[in-house]
């Protein structure tokens, strides 16, 4: 046939070279390796792609048959209602994004991967599953963020735990999950809970350490105690920390005792948790000594406190969790100062210092230039054990001339005593900061803010920003912002910033193009509101809608 070989021609000529040979021959070409192919009537490059082609065949017809894996167990029901159907395919629009921004900037379009996290909260408070299909793609994305992790997993349900155990890229959903997936026994099978406490892993232990803790605080408490004695340092530092959830006065008996551990990080967790209990006999120790340091000074003009730090750091202190060695840099007798005060019932200080109330307090001044130490431990006296009184004393008025409170030093300790505060004072407290300091240094300050803000927090926001363009300068200073304010103002704003999508008349001294920036910023928070508003409509239930269709 012309001197073309035919697949007849291939398959029942002997093969002139091993698997290898031929991968060798290849490699190295057949004008090197000419010798095995000058029989054969055809040039040897075809000749060779020939052969290779043969040689594939027979392998794969010589594999032995492996036996087949055991079938899957079905994947476990998920009786939570399933999403409506407009959610549903918002979900799979939210999944399928992965722009996120990133490539320069985004024009007007939302931010549709910024917008998940917040699907998936409301999608979670409504009690939804998921669509089946969409659970790949849940995965993937929690997989892609950490902070996804949490609200995704919640919401993926029993079914992505199956997938997870099926699929290596998905096992971190199996460490996120209590247990690692494993199912916990009901709080009442005190058999059962028993032997998971005595023979199961320790991620198991862990995960049903905090599930008791939730319900029965007390069980969780005995648990514990029954094996303290034999666990591992390391995992007494976790079991322990476990017992912040549900702390009370029952737990102290337990904390004391673990005062005497031999490991320092359990003593130091112990006396943590013993001094967020005001009633504690360990608090009332280190009322005794903060108070011996601070007194009330009225031999001047006016009252002040006078401070005098310790002058050792006694065995008696160390149990107590008091930290003998300072940083690098501080002082002893201050750093000793600051965990004495930081630990003290902040209940104390009224009757120590004249009956004042915690802002009279703050206003004294202090001696020796002992005020910034002091004010210091008394926020994180404050956040610890959450006084918002203390914490509002510390934090000052926002419209103060300086950026900070008497005792608030950084913007995380503010943001700290913020978090104490009930959600409509600290929107109250942040929208005065934003009205009299700008947004420079607000971001971090509207991060502990609820969402979505409150009406005057978000009209602050607003008008900043609007002075913010007015100004000149380029909107992608506040981009940190703008970017809280897609995710956080209430979508009813959105009819109040459509004045701000016209490009204003620019002033000469402003930068160039400034307002064709401002108004496409402005735009996508527009439609960000909006498509946050359509999202929550969607979400919810069958008849909760508005029958005008609003």
């Amino acid at each position: 046939m012309n001197g073309t070989t035919t697949p007849t021609d291939v398959a029942t000529r002997a093969p002139a070279s091993s698997w290898e040979d031929l991968v060798t021959t290849a490699l190295l070409g057949t004008d090197r390796r000419p010798g095995a192919y000058a029989g054969s009537g055809r040039e040897a490059p075809l000749a060779l792609l020939d052969e290779a082609a043969l040689a594939a065949v027979r392998r794969r017809a010589g594999l032995r048959p492996a036996q087949a894996a055991r079938r899957p167990d079905p994947a476990p029901e998920d009786p939570r209602p399933a999403l409506p159907p407009a959610a549903a395919r918002r979900l799979t629009t939210l999944l399928a994004d992965r722009s996120g921004g990133a490539g320069g900037r985004r024009g007007s379009s939302p931010d549709l991967m910024e917008l998940l996290p917040q699907w998936l909260a409301a999608a979670n408070a409504h009690g939804y599953a998921p669509p089946p299909q969409t659970l790949p793609a849940l995965l993937d994305a929690a997989r892609g963020r950490t902070d996804l992790r949490p609200a995704a997993l919640a919401f993926a349900g029993p079914r992505a735990l199956w997938l997870a155990r099926l699929n290596a890229d998905w096992r971190f959903a199996l460490r996120a999950a209590p247990g690692g997936g494993a199912t916990l026994p009901d709080p009442g099978d005190t058999e059962a809970v028993g032997r998971l406490w005595q023979e199961g892993l320790f991620a198991e232990r862990v995960a049903l350490l905090g599930a008791l803790r939730t319900g029965t605080p007390a069980l969780a408490r005995e648990l514990l105690a029954s094996t303290w004695p034999t666990e591992r340092a390391e995992d007494r530092l976790m079991f322990l920390d476990s017992l912040r959830a549900g702390l009370s006065a029952a737990d102290e008996p337990f904390l004391e005792q673990a005062l005497g551990d031999r490991s320092r990080n359990v003593r130091a967790t112990a006396a943590e948790l013993l001094s967020a209990l005001p009633a504690s006999a360990l608090a009332a120790r280190m009322a005794v000594r903060a108070a011996a340091c601070v007194a009330l000074d009225r031999t001047g003009n006016s009252p002040a406190i006078a401070v005098e730090a310790p002058l050792e750091c006694d065995s008696g202190m160390e149990r107590d969790g008091v930290v003998p060695t300072p940083p690098a840099g501080r002082g002893e007798r201050s750093w000793w100062l600051g965990q004495l005060v930081e630990a003290a019932p902040l209940g104390t200080w009224p009757g120590r210092l004249g009956g004042r109330t915690a802002a009279e307090i703050v206003a004294l001044p202090v001696t020796d230039g002992w005020q910034g130490e002091l004010h210091a431990a008394w926020c994180r006296a404050a956040v610890r054990q959450r006084d918002a009184e203390w914490s509002r004393a510390l934090l000052g008025s926002p419209s103060a001339p300086e950026a900070g409170g008497p005792g608030a030093v950084s913007l995380a300790e503010r943001a700290k005593l913020l978090a104490t505060l009930e959600p409509v004072d600290r929107a109250a407290w942040v929208a005065g900061f934003i009205a009299t300091h700008g947004l420079s240094e607000a971001f971090q300050l509207l991060g502990v803010c609820a969402v979505p803000w409150a009406a005057p927090l978000g009209r602050a926001v607003v008008d900043a920003l609007d002075i913010a363009r007015d100004a000149g300068s380029y909107p992608w200073s506040f981009s940190g912002v703008m970017g809280l304010a897609e995710r956080c103002l209430d979508p009813a704003e959105a009819t109040r910033l459509e004045a701000l999508l016209a490009i204003p008349d620019e002033r000469e001294d402003a930068a160039p193009g400034a307002g064709g920036y401002w108004a496409e910023a402005f735009q996508r928070l527009v439609t960000t509101l909006r498509l946050r508003a359509e999202m929550a409509h969607e979400l919810a239930p069958v008849g909760a809608h508005d029958p005008s269709g609003s």
